[in-house]
């Protein structure tokens, strides 16, 4: 919607008439004039007249558009766009994402399609990502390293953008669990937020990196960080062959202890996530345990848009100027109906 930021200024629309009713106008100079008593001279000014009469209107009308143009600019039009919720919990939410190869693993479905695990935690991660209006976010990706992919921020279009960007091995082969987290008490500590979390989603266990478990948790806590850990992997299946019962476990390199271990010690939890299903309910309790405000403050976007009255009073001074300096119209017409 477009609203006026001072509608007062429109009370000066009738300046000019009132300068005009009570301001003396300038006399017009003397000048003698012969009179010809001759019916077509007579008839010419007459036309003469006309004409003059009909650019003084439309000069008064030219003046009055550009007056009531710059009315328009100086009381500020400006677009309202949709209202928008304002960041306002202080929470710090980074979430870090193991892109080692083993989350190349299909043991996940989505509606019906067998997926991999990284594919699964993009599309479940990204709704969650959605309904965190009031956090202010960030991603990690690991692997061998670490990497912030995402200072924290308030747009979460790009957080979900750069999520869905990430792919397997982008990080290394191996899994830095210590480095991650000591990679976001690194990237918590430069702000100032009341409550710090990390969400650290993974299917293996430490294989990499130069901080150890150890090392991770101590420096988590010293910098009040809570960690949410969740487990990635199927269950083991088994399966009969003429040889005897199969057994195959995907989820063989998932330490769940030491996920545990990091949760309890930062006063966080462990979740497993067994399947889509799974994973999307550990977010939505995920969303309970971060709730988010009840009462949220608004603001609506604002675009100026005195520019275009503006633009256009403008134009319509450059026109009459030219119009006035260069275009002695009436009097071509007058010598020409006079020939």
């Amino acid at each position: 919607m477009v609203r006026w930021a001072l509608v007062a200024v429109f009370f000066l629309l009738p300046v000019p008439v009132i300068i005009r009713r009570f301001m003396r106008a300038v006399p017009p100079p003397n000048r003698s004039a012969l009179l010809v008593p001759h019916f077509v001279d007579v008839a010419q000014q007459s036309y003469v007249d006309t004409g003059m009469r009909r650019q003084r209107r439309l000069l008064l009308a030219s003046l009055w558009f550009i007056w009531i143009a710059l009315v328009c600019a100086a009381a500020r039009p400006q677009w309202l766009g949709e209202p928008e919720a304002l960041p306002m919990t202080g929470r710090d939410l980074v979430m870090a994402l193991d892109l080692s190869g083993s989350m190349e693993t299909v043991d996940f479905s989505v509606n019906g399609f067998q997926v991999t695990r990284l594919d699964v935690v993009k599309v479940v991660s990204d709704e969650f990502i959605a309904r965190r209006y009031a956090d202010r976010l960030g991603l990690i990706l690991f692997g061998s390293q670490a990497y912030l992919q995402t200072p924290l921020t308030f747009d979460r279009d790009l957080v979900r953008y750069l999520l869905n960007d990430t792919s397997i091995g982008l990080a290394g082969k191996q899994t830095a669990i210590g480095d991650a987290i000591a990679l976001a008490v690194q990237t918590i500590e430069q702000q100032d937020a009341l409550h710090r979390v990390l969400i650290l989603v993974t299917d293996g266990r430490n294989t990499a990196g130069k901080y150890n478990i150890e090392e991770a948790i101590a420096l988590a806590r010293q910098a009040h960080l809570k960690i949410y850990t969740i487990g990635i992997g199927a269950d083991a299946t088994s399966t009969e062959t003429y040889l005897g019962a199969t057994s195959h476990n995907p989820s063989a390199e998932l330490d769940e202890l030491t996920l545990k271990r990091i949760a309890k010690a930062t006063e966080g939890r462990y979740f497993r996530a067994r399947n889509t299903t799974g994973l999307e309910e550990i977010y939505e309790l995920l969303d309970k345990l971060e709730p988010l405000p009840a009462d949220v403050d608004h603001f609506r976007p604002v675009t100026e848009l005195y520019l275009y009255p503006l633009a256009v009073a403008l134009l319509l001074a450059t026109l009459l100027g030219i119009y006035l300096t260069h275009g002695d119209f009436w009097a071509r017409i007058a010598a020409r109906n006079r020939n």
